[in-house]
């Protein structure tokens, strides 16, 4: 099993038709993922990479059975673009662009609620579903299957803790890329519960970093819920100066508030094991989970 998009899962792609858009389609489903249409308002009945590209996101999905979109539009669209996808009942939307403007995101949070779709990002790497699915731009050369489960803020660090992972026999069920930025959809403690659930998931990494409540508010939840399983955090940015944002819009640290050495303690005090760093996080999961099989 896995966590919100598997083998069965059909793809849309809001933007297939730009640079960006053609060339991560084109990875993904050399991957072997179904992608079966574009979105493009202004090429609606052409073709693209060999699949048809509809005006709207509702024709899209009504035409060919499309469960999850891939948002992969200019900053100043994509709140529209996620909206949209939204309103047209998309089960798993993975929004991968970068600077979209935090108002715009209130007005996404505010379609999100009541709806019956997931928001993965923005500015997020996607989620991979090892030899399943892969939404978004995440790498998968040194992605295997198998049952650790994976949450994380910080792209690049995914990539590496995925490669140390699978390099030492410990596959992943599904990695999500919650975004970096302060409003976003699905958080750590959504995706905890998922993978809580899910009975081929042995174990849970979670890949933090400075700013943002999404380290406390796992702490708090993995503090009053009888989890089951172990969850090791690896938290970057405890040398970063406070008071200074540091790269994207959600990592900014002000008077000690979402300090990597706060969130450290209270993920410590929630029964979290801390790795110390990228190299310690396989050796905290084989401690903490000895024999997770591989798929």
């Amino acid at each position: 099993m896995s966590i919100l998009v598997d083998s069965n899962t059909k793809v849309l792609v809001q933007g297939m038709t730009g640079r960006a858009g053609r060339f991560y389609t084109h990875q993904a489903m050399r991957y072997g993922t179904t992608y079966v249409a574009g979105v493009n308002p202004v090429k609606p009945g052409s073709e693209h990479l060999g699949l048809p590209v509809f005006g709207t996101v509702a024709e899209a999905a009504k035409d060919t059975g499309a469960n999850a979109s891939l948002v992969i539009v200019p900053a100043a669209n994509a709140a529209a673009a996620m909206i949209e996808a939204i309103e047209a009942e998309i089960s798993v939307i993975t929004c991968v662009t970068e600077r979209v403007p935090q108002h715009d995101m209130a007005r996404v949070k505010a379609a999100l609620k009541g709806s019956k779709s997931v928001l993965i990002g923005p500015n997020s790497q996607g989620i991979l579903t090892p030899e399943q699915c892969k939404i978004g731009v995440m790498p998968t050369r040194y992605a295997m299957p198998g049952r650790i489960g994976i949450a994380s803020r910080a792209a690049s660090l995914t990539s590496e803790v995925v490669a140390q992972c699978s390099a030492a026999g410990l596959g992943q069920s599904t990695t999500v890329g919650i975004g970096g930025d302060n409003l976003h959809g699905i958080g750590f403690v959504e995706c905890l519960k998922l993978f809580r659930d899910d009975p081929d998931t042995d174990a849970v990494i979670l890949i933090g970093e400075i700013g943002g409540r999404e380290e406390e508010d796992a702490a708090a939840y993995l503090k009053s819920a009888d989890y089951g399983k172990p969850v090791i955090a690896l938290i970057v940015g405890r040398h970063a100066p406070q008071g200074r944002r540091m790269g994207h819009a959600g990592t900014l640290s002000v008077f000690g508030s979402g300090s990597a050495q706060a969130k450290i303690d209270q993920l410590a005090a929630a029964g979290v094991i801390l790795a110390e760093n990228v190299d310690d996080v396989v050796p905290r999961v084989r401690a903490a989970a000895p024999q997770p099989a591989i798929a």
